[in-house]
């Protein structure tokens, strides 16, 4: 849904890893470090005497002995065996840079355990398997990992649980690093505003333990190397399908010039090739932070990490250190909009957990107090660099409170990829996959009355998706383009869905979902536009120039003014969206609407509709889709006009099917009933088309061999 009513703005302003998580049992924290285990017994680090008998450490994505509450609750055993599992179900969403990084990773976390006195075992395959044998082997009390939610790993913490059922004595426990002291989770606000009102003191990191030595019976493990780990994922049998993965490694941009190159005989500007691949020809120095082969993100253990940081916070006073001249290069090249660089270059890092959160805002706000003789000022931070660490860390922080709170009154699930999760939900267990995207300022649940009834009445599989920067999902402080947004759609149809799918979009998501369907066609069996955003132009056959994304002053002060405006006036705007229906725009709607307007990073997402760029025409990314497109228009739309577009596509783009509604932009939440029904029956028709289609090509291939096979007499 689009929400966006200027009558002031110009017309032409209204116009950049993976993985699924379920709803976990919420970790309620109020230490600075305490751990869980399923049968509520929870086990504070901070104290308490030795525990007898041995503890399995497992790690998954918190690859550090720093400020880690569980080794802390394992060192209070006699003896600990920390572990890590190379198991393909989690490493198979990771790119080659991301298993270069973890193997780095895993590599210092062997060392910095044997500095406090153990050693990393190392294992490959299933880890329920793994967990099982040495906790038989090793006699272990407990077993201690960090809760998690995202789906696989929530899935294996499962599988390892249910594994565990013929040894009688281990206990699963669960741990967290809580960032804020948080006595009563449900009680915290879910507005930001108000979040920020209460002012909750943040927990501070906890140093290392000294653990007990290790056992010198055990097998300990040898390091992979990344051939070995792409043969472990190319081998396991969740494996995707190469056509599939290989589509994640080609940006929309790169397709875009590809076919920019085409369209002029093979001559491109050599401007457009330099700022596409930006590469750079200058040697890395000898103790480089960006350890991987190419070299985008800070990489290594711990240590190395909080050197990284200490360079970028102290980006202002220069410095004669290689390592740190390479990390305030960096930083230049990927600022493309105030603060966003902290995320590009340390995202993964904390992805991985190589170093905590916590520790990150301990240490920008020790340096804020250093520059500033220990005060800080209540004016903000002397330097963008602290104020880009801090806000990453926050906007996360505030996010996974937010999170704990959904799992106990919303079923939404969560999708993590490398600039940020978004949120989805889903119904069906069988049939054709058909995925819902909402429009600007809406969320997943603007599909409210359509995923169930499209997927129980017409045997459908249906995933509705919040995108990045909307609703509750994540808001990164990145550039956000229409392009970013139809990766995103790329990557969750691939990690999650897995299959072709019916793309199905409102207004701005009709335009995302159609640039998916023309870049990627592979991915799209048909596509639904609900009153979309996007123009249809005949006989359009190039693509636009490159076009370099920043965010401008204007759009840092437009998004602002905007923001202002639209607080103001989200009811009537959104009420006047619905002409025959005005009560569907009820207060859930709206509330929901108003509480994400003040979530952090929600105005540099409103920043995005000054860098919006829909001159590419619906009509050449659909034109291969021929009579597999449908337009839904609701004929009262305020924002376009319904009754032109519709006179031109029936025109001049016979191919493409037309439903025309009694309603106004949001049909599907305005008459979903009617909406429901057309969704269902282009469903259904367009499977039947392909079927057909597939068994003409079956019949073809297997006349084909018959001719080639048929013995011909002899002479």
């Amino acid at each position: 849904m689009a929400i966006l009513v200027y009558p002031s703005i110009p017309t032409a302003l209204l116009l950049q890893n993976r993985r699924r998580s379920v709803l976990p049992t919420p970790v309620r924290c109020s230490s600075s470090g305490t751990v869980k285990s399923p049968t509520s017994k929870v086990i504070t680090s901070s104290n308490g005497g030795k525990s007898t008998g041995a503890a399995v450490l497992w790690y998954k994505n918190d690859l550090r002995v720093d400020d880690h509450p569980g080794l802390i609750a394992a060192s209070k055993h006699t003896v600990v065996v920390p572990l890590y599992v190379y198991d393909h179900r989690i490493l198979r969403y990771f790119t080659e840079e991301m298993l270069e990084l973890l193997l780095f990773a895993v590599k210092d976390l062997r060392k910095s355990l044997k500095d406090v006195g153990s050693d990393l075992m190392i294992r490959s395959g299933r880890t329920e398997s793994v967990i099982h044998d040495l906790v038989k082997e090793v006699r272990a009390a407990n077993i201690y990992t960090e809760a998690e939610v995202e789906y696989d790993l929530q899935l294996v913490i499962e599988k390892v649980k249910d594994n565990l059922g013929d040894i009688k004595s281990p206990k699963l426990s669960l741990w967290s690093t809580p960032f804020y002291d948080i006595k009563n989770i449900m009680e915290i606000p879910l507005s930001y505003d108000k979040f920020q009102q209460i002012k909750l003191s943040v927990n501070s990191p906890l140093s290392s333990p000294k653990l007990h030595g290790t056992s010198t019976d055990l097998t300990w493990g040898t390091l992979p190397t990344l051939n070995d780990l792409k043969k472990l994922i190319n081998d396991n049998p969740y494996k995707s399908k190469d056509s599939w993965t290989s589509i994640k490694n080609n940006s929309a941009e790169s397709i875009l010039q590809n076919a920019r190159i085409l369209a002029s005989n093979g001559l491109t500007s050599q401007t457009n090739l330099t700022s596409l691949t930006s590469q750079t020809n200058n040697k890395k120095p000898k103790k480089s932070l960006f350890i991987t082969k190419q070299g985008n993100f800070i990489g290594g253990g711990t240590n190395d990490v909080i050197n990284a940081l200490s360079a970028y916070l102290k980006y202002l006073e220069g410095t004669t250190r290689d390592d740190w001249q390479e990390v305030h290069e960096k930083l230049r090249e990927v600022e493309t909009r105030e603060g966003a660089s902290f995320g590009t270059l340390f995202g993964p890092v904390l992805q991985l957990g190589i170093v905590s959160r916590r520790r990150i805002y301990y240490e920008a706000l020790k340096y804020e107090k250093d520059r500033n003789g220990g005060f800080l000022s209540p004016f903000g931070y002397s330097t963008a660099t602290i104020a880009a660490a801090v806000a990453h860390v926050l906007s996360t922080e505030v996010g996974i409170v937010f999170w704990h709170q959904e799992v106990h009154t919303i079923q939404l699930t969560s999708i993590l990829f490398g600039i940020g999760s978004g949120m989805y939900s889903v119904m069906g267990s069988e049939g054709p996959a058909v995925v819902l995207v909402h429009g600007f300022g809406a969320f997943l649940e603007h599909y409210r009355d359509n995923i169930k009834n499209i997927s129980e009445n017409g045997k459908n599989r249906v995933w509705a998706i919040t995108l990045l920067g909307f609703g509750r999902s994540e808001k990164p402080n990145v550039v956000y383009t229409e392009l970013l947004w139809a990766q995103f759609i790329r990557d969750f149809i691939v990690d999650v869905v897995g299959e072709p799918v019916h793309l199905v979009g409102n207004s701005f998501g009709g335009y995302f979902v159609s640039i998916v369907a023309g870049l990627w066609p592979s991915l799209v069996k048909s596509v639904v536009l609900l009153n979309s955003a996007g123009h249809y132009i005949p006989e359009y056959s190039s693509v636009p120039p490159f076009k370099e994304r920043k965010t401008s002053g204007i759009a840092w002060l437009g998004a602002r003014g905007i923001s202002v405006y639209l607080k103001l006036s989200v009811r009537s705007l959104v009420k006047s969206c619905y002409p025959t229906k005005k009560d569907r725009a009820d207060e859930g709607l709206l509330n929901e609407m108003v509480r994400a307007s003040y979530d952090p990073g929600a105005i540099i997402v409103l920043e995005s509709l000054f860098t919006f760029d829909p001159s590419i025409p619906l009509n050449y990314l659909l034109k291969s889709f021929e009579g597999k497109v449908v337009i839904i228009q609701g004929m009262k739309d305020p924002i376009s006009d319904s009754k032109t577009k519709v006179n031109l596509v029936r025109k001049h783009f016979k191919e493409i099917v037309i439903k025309e509604l009694d309603a106004g932009h949001c049909p599907h939440d305005e008459v979903p009933e009617k909406v429901n029904s057309i969704i269902r029956e282009w469903v259904v028709n367009v499977e039947k088309r392909c079927e057909i289609l597939e068994q003409k090509v079956k019949d073809s291939k297997l006349l084909s061999f018959e001719i080639r096979n048929v013995e011909v007499p002899a002479p």
